[in-house]
């Protein structure tokens, strides 16, 4: 039996228009693996950052890099999509303009990602998004999580030497980047989920490994779930969760070390978590973190079999 089915009466048995409140908060770790950029757009924009209080505790003005829950769940989606347009389940949008597609204003309004993560047709028709993101803050401030990789665009003999003017190029320019090993808090929300929609935004999250700009060559993630909590309402923020983390890992030292061990942010991620959840006003039920680690083994062995993929995503309807 799938340890999923155990919190069953905690989702939704088939997809309903009607919100019924019941809501899935997945508490993720997100640990940059190479370097990355997270900005609005273009070469050469400075990184998205935010001035903050650092802790609860620690009322100290920091400024944190911020990823844009767009960016987050945009590449999030794209996982997703792959999976759907390799099953044949995604269907055409408005007629004569081809096959459900992002940015286009072409929703087919059908498919599971449609209905999960939203869309909207200027001419009629709209799902509101059911998976719920905020923005993510880096644990630490951004003067000791970022640099500047200066950078120039050779010729295509790989030097930077202009044969045709016999000159050498002399432009040169800059991208400021997140170092390896910084860490972002995310509190990702589901709601009104069945349990095979909870899979598929699962298999999303923990399948996705590039986020940001030029996330051809950086911008490597490491997602790592480290809880789940059932609830009647959303529980505290991305920014509350990041500056009750910072206070437990800091304790009495006067910075934070960088970079973290992995497993001391995971346990003070889920310590912070479960004392934030005793503020909410509302009911809240924890995941065991032996559940935790056995739902995450299930998903491994489920996008490991087609057959498997196949049949859940059968079963997701509308």
């Amino acid at each position: 039996m799938s340890v999923i089915n155990k919190y069953g009466s905690e989702m939704l048995e088939s997809y309903t228009n009607d919100p019924q409140g019941r809501y899935v908060s997945l508490l993720l770790v997100r640990r940059i693996e190479s370097e990355a950029i997270f900005r609005t757009e273009g070469s050469g924009e400075a990184q998205n950052k935010e001035f903050v209080h650092a802790g609860l505790k620690d009322q100290s003005l920091i400024r944190r890099v911020v990823i844009s829950k767009r960016k987050q769940t945009a590449a999030e989606r794209r996982t997703g999509r792959e999976l759907l347009r390799r099953h044949e389940l995604l269907y055409e949008g408005e007629a004569g303009r081809g096959l459900c597609a992002l940015n286009t204003n072409n929703p087919c309004g059908e498919c599971i990602d449609c209905m999960l993560y939203g869309y909207a047709v200027g001419g009629g028709g709209a799902q509101k998004s059911r998976v719920i993101t905020d923005d993510a803050f880096s644990l630490h401030p951004a003067s000791v999580v970022t640099d500047v990789r200066t950078f120039n665009a050779p010729f295509e003999d790989g030097t930077p030497w202009d044969r045709e003017r016999e000159q050498r190029m002399t432009g040169l320019g800059g991208d400021e980047y997140v170092k390896p090993e910084a860490v972002f808090m995310e509190i990702e929300t589901l709601k009104d989920v069945t349990p095979d929609e909870l899979w598929y935004v699962l298999g999303n999250v923990l399948r996705t490994n590039r986020y940001g700009a030029i996330s051809s060559r950086i911008g490597k993630v490491k997602n790592l779930l480290v809880g789940l909590a059932f609830s009647d309402c959303e529980l505290f923020s991305n920014l509350e969760l990041t500056q009750a983390v910072y206070d437990r890992l800091q304790g009495d030292a006067d910075e934070l070390e960088f970079p973290l061990e992995t497993k001391a942010v995971v346990a003070a991620a889920q310590e912070a978590a479960q004392v934030l959840s005793q503020r909410v006003v509302g009911r809240v039920t924890w995941m065991s973190e032996d559940d935790v680690a056995a739902l995450v083994d299930e998903l491994i062995a489920l996008y490991s079999d087609d057959r498997g993929i196949e049949a859940m995503l059968e079963r997701i309807s509308y």
